[in-house]
C-alpha cells in the first residue's frame, strides 16, 4: 500500500513562518530519523503546470491551477510535501518566483520573491526550474532571465561556493539535441553578464552549479507526458549518492536540525542580514547538540538502572559497581552520539564533553560512597586479620606487613571494581592515602598496646621474682643481705631483659635507641621494686625487731620455762635487732662501704640485758654520731632510717622489750613454783607400777 503524502504550508504569503506546522510535518514524516539521508528539491519558474509537474513527478498533492478560473496564483507562499515512494526521504518545496510574470504577482512582491529565492537556494539540494518554451529562440528574451539573474546574484553574494544542481525542465516540442546547447550557451552568457563580487570575478559557473536539462512533452499529450515524467522520477532515487542528482552535499544540515535551521535562515533573511552558512551550520549544531545533551542528561537522572544502583550503594558495597555504572553512562553517551552524529564535529564533540562531564559530576557522589565502603571493608579486614595473627603469637612487624599488603591489595581490587570507564578521577588515590593513614593509626595503637602489655607482663615477672626473696633477705638481717639482694636483682633483671630483648627484636623490629630505652626502663623498674619493698620493710622495723625477741628460731612464740636463758636470749635478740636495724637503715644497691652497723653498735649497744637510767644516760652520752639526719657516704635517696630515727627506735625497742623481759622472768618463776609440788620421779614410777597391777589382776582371775 502506497504511503500517504504529507504536506504543509511552510511560509505564508505575508512572510510568516509556520514553525508549528513544520514541526508537525517533521514528526509525521519521521524526518529527524534520517540523519543526512534526505534531500530537498525546490521548484520555481513559470506557474503554469508547476504543481501538476510536481504532483506527477513526486506523487504529491499540491493544489493545481483550475484552467476554467484563469491563470491565478495557486500556492500563495511556500509549501512543502514529502515525495511519496522516493528513497532517500525527499522533500519537495513549491515556490512561485517567475520574476517578470506580472500576471502571477504584483510588482510589490519583488522583496518576497528575493527572500523566497534565497531561502530555497539555502535549504535545497536541487533547484528545479519549470519552463514552457514556445520556440527554440533561447533564453535571452525569455521571461526566465530575471529569475536566473537573481539566482546567480543570490548565490554569489550569500554563499560560500556550494555546488548545487540546476535542473531545467522545459515543456517544448523542440528536439533536446537542438535545445540543450542553446540553453547552456544562454546560461553562460547570463553568468558572464551578472555583476559579481570581487572574490568571484573569475569563478566559473561550474564551481557553483551542475547543469541538467530535461525536455517534456506538453500537458496536452497526457500519455506521453506521464511516460516522460516517470522516467525523470527515476533520477530522484538515491539522489544523494555519489554521482547522484543532488550534487555537492557540503554543509548539509542533519535532518533532526532541519526545522530549527529553516526557521533561523528565514529569520535572518527577513531581517535583511547576510547569510553566513558556515556560522549558521555551527549555530544549528550548537543549539541541537545542546538540546540532545540536555535530553540525555535528564534521561540519565531518571534511568531505572541508575536509580537502583544509587539506592543499593547507599546501604553497602555493590559488586561490579564500576562496570554497571560505566555501562549506563556508555549507553547514554552512545545515544547522544547517534543523534548528534551528523552535526558539526567540533560542536558535537564539545557538547559531548560537557554532557560527559555533567554526567560524571552527577554520579560522582555515588562513586565516592562506593569508595567509602571499599575503604571501610579493607580497614576492618586489616584489623581482624592483624588481631588473629597476633593471637597466634606471630611477630607484630611481620603480621603488620602481611596484613597491610593484603588490605591494600584488597582495596586496589575494590577500586578497580568501582572504577568508571569514562572517568579519570584521583579520588581512589586520595581514599587510598586515607586508608594507609588509618591503617598506620590503628597499627600504632595496637603497637603501643602490645608493647605496653609486654612491658606490664615483664614488670609482673620482675615483681614476682623480686618481692618475696627481697622481703625474706631483709627480714633475715644477715651481714651479706644487701650483697644477696644485689645478686638477686642483677640475676632476675638480666633474665627478664634477655627475654624482653629477644622478643621485641623478633616481633617489633625496633631501632637500637628504642630498645635501649625500653631495657633501661625494665632495669629501672626492677630497682624500683627492690627500693619500694625495702621501704615497706623499713616501715615495720619495730615489729620485726620485737619478733626477734618474742619468737624462736622456728618462728614459734617463746615459752619461758626454767630452762630458758633469758639473759642470753635477750642479748642475742638485741644483737640481731641491731643488725636488722643497720640492714634496714639504708639501701645498698651499689657496692659502697658504710659504717652504719659499726656506728649503731658502738652508740647503742652497752652489753647488758636490762637498761637502767644510768645506762641510758651513758648510751645517750655516747650517741653523738646519731644526732644527725644523714649517714656518711649514703645519699638521702638511699636513706631508709636516719641516725636520729635509729636512736629513737632503739630506745623505744628497749623500753618495750624491757617489759617483755620482766614478764618473761615472772613467767619463768611461776613455772618453777608449779613444778615444785610434784612427787619425785621414783615415787611417780612406783605409783604407775601399782596401778598397772591393780588393773590387770581381775582379768587374770576371770580367765581361770
Amino acid at each position: 500500500m502506497e504511503e500517504d503524502c504529507c504536506a504543509t504550508q511552510l511560509i505564508y504569503g505575508d512572510g510568516e513562518f509556520n514553525a508549528d506546522g513544520l514541526n508537525k510535518f517533521v514528526k509525521e514524516v519521521k524526518l529527524a530519523e534520517c540523519g543526512l539521508s534526505y534531500a530537498v528539491v525546490a521548484i520555481m519558474g513559470q506557474s503554469r503546470g508547476r504543481s501538476t509537474l510536481m504532483n506527477h513527478l513526486f506523487h504529491t498533492k499540491f493544489r493545481e491551477m483550475d484552467a476554467n478560473s484563469g491563470r491565478n496564483q495557486t500556492t500563495k507562499g511556500i509549501w512543502i510535501a514529502k515525495c511519496v515512494g522516493i528513497e532517500p526521504c525527499t522533500i519537495a518545496m513549491d515556490l512561485d518566483l517567475e520574476g517578470t510574470d506580472g500576471k502571477e504577482r504584483g510588482e510589490d512582491d519583488t522583496a518576497f520573491e528575493k527572500q523566497s529565492a534565497i531561502f530555497a537556494l539555502t535549504v535545497s539540494d536541487i533547484l528545479l526550474i519549470n519552463m514552457c518554451q514556445e520556440s527554440d529562440k533561447g533564453l535571452e528574451q525569455a521571461a526566465m532571465n530575471p529569475l536566473l539573474e537573481m539566482v546567480f546574484q543570490v548565490v554569489m553574494h550569500s554563499f560560500v561556493p556550494r555546488k548545487m544542481t540546476l535542473l531545467f525542465v522545459i515543456h517544448t516540442k523542440t528536439p533536446f539535441e537542438n535545445l540543450e546547447p542553446v540553453l547552456r550557451e544562454d546560461i553562460q552568457k547570463l553568468w558572464d553578464g551578472v555583476p559579481k563580487p570581487e572574490a568571484h570575478n573569475s569563478t566559473p559557473f561550474s564551481d557553483f552549479f551542475s547543469l541538467e536539462v530535461v525536455t517534456l512533452s506538453s500537458y496536452e499529450e497526457e500519455e506521453k507526458f506521464k511516460e516522460e515524467v516517470a522516467q525523470l522520477r527515476q533520477r530522484f532515487f538515491h539522489s544523494i549518492s555519489p554521482g547522484g542528482l543532488a550534487g555537492d552535499r557540503r554543509g548539509v544540515v542533519p535532518a533532526s536540525g532541519f526545522s530549527f535551521s529553516a526557521q533561523q535562515i528565514w529569520k535572518v533573511i527577513k531581517e535583511n542580514k547576510d547569510l553566513d552558512l558556515p556560522a549558521h551550520k555551527v549555530m544549528v549544531a550548537t543549539v541541537r547538540c545542546k538540546e540532545i545533551a540536555n535530553r540525555k542528561f535528564n534521561q540519565l537522572i531518571y534511568d531505572g538502572g541508575w536509580l537502583a544502583l544509587k539506592e543499593a550503594v547507599q546501604t553497602g558495597p555493590v559488586q561490579g559497581f564500576g562496570k554497571r555504572l560505566s555501562s549506563i553512562l556508555s549507553t547514554n553517551l552512545s545515544e547522544y552520539d547517534m543523534e548528534a552524529i551528523y552535526f558539526d564535529e567540533g560542536v558535537r564533540n564539545s557538547k559531548r564533553q560537557l554532557l560527559e562531564s555533567k554526567a560524571l559530576d552527577f554520579v560522582y557522589p555515588a562513586y565516592t560512597t562506593m569508595l567509602g565502603h571499599v575503604h571501610s571493608k579493607a580497614l576492618e579486614d586489616f584489623k581482624v586479620r592483624l588481631e588473629e595473627l597476633l593471637n597466634k603469637r606471630e611477630g607484630f612487624t611481620s603480621s603488620l606487613r602481611t596484613c597491610t599488603q593484603s588490605s591494600m591489595l584488597e582495596f586496589d581490587k575494590g577500586c578497580a571494581d568501582a572504577a568508571i570507564q569514562q572517568a579519570n578521577w584521583d579520588a581512589s588515590r586520595v581514599v587510598r592515602e586515607k586508608l594507609q593513614r588509618d591503617i598506620d593509626a590503628h597499627a600504632s595503637s595496637v603497637y603501643s598496646a602490645k608493647l605496653l602489655e609486654l612491658n606490664v607482663n615483664y614488670e609482673k615477672q620482675l615483681s614476682a621474682s623480686l618481692i618475696g626473696p627481697v622481703e625474706a633477705l631483709l627480714e633475715s638481717g644477715e651481714k651479706d643481705t644487701w650483697a644477696s639482694i644485689r645478686k638477686l636483682l642483677n640475676r632476675e633483671t638480666e633474665v627478664v631483659v634477655s627475654e624482653f630483648s629477644s622478643t621485641v627484636v623478633a616481633d617489633f623490629e625496633l631501632d637500637k635507641e628504642t630498645i635501649t630505652n625500653m631495657l633501661q626502663h625494665l632495669r629501672d623498674y626492677s630497682r624500683t621494686v627492690v627500693v619500694k619493698k625495702a621501704r615497706e620493710e623499713a616501715a615495720k622495723i619495730m615489729i620485726l625487731m620485737k619478733d626477734l625477741f618474742n619468737y624462736d628460731s622456728d618462728s614459734m612464740p617463746r615459752v619461758w620455762t626454767e630452762k630458758e636463758d633469758i639473759r642470753s636470749i635477750t642479748k642475742d635478740a638485741h644483737s640481731a635487732s641491731m643488725k636488722l636495724l643497720s640492714v634496714m637503715a639504708a639501701i645498698r644497691l651499689e657496692e659502697k662501704p658504710d659504717n652504719i652497723e659499726k656506728i649503731l653498735f658502738s652508740s647503742l649497744m652497752d652489753g647488758t640485758v636490762t637498761g637502767s637510767s644510768s645506762q641510758d644516760r651513758r648510751i645517750e652520752a655516747s650517741a653523738y654520731p646519731l644526732a644527725s639526719n644523714t649517714w656518711e657516704e649514703v645519699s638521702s635517696e638511699d636513706t631508709l632510717i636516719t641516725p636520729v630515727q635509729c636512736k629513737s627506735l632503739w630506745r623505744l625497742f628497749k623500753t618495750e622489750t624491757q617489759y617483755s623481759i620482766t614478764q618473761a622472768i615472772s613467767a619463768q618463776e611461776a613455772y618453777k613454783r608449779s613444778n615444785n609440788w610434784l612427787p619425785p620421779p621414783w615415787a611417780i614410777m612406783a605409783m604407775a607400777v601399782l596401778a598397772f597391777n591393780q588393773f590387770m589382776l581381775p582379768r587374770l582371775q576371770k580367765k581361770k
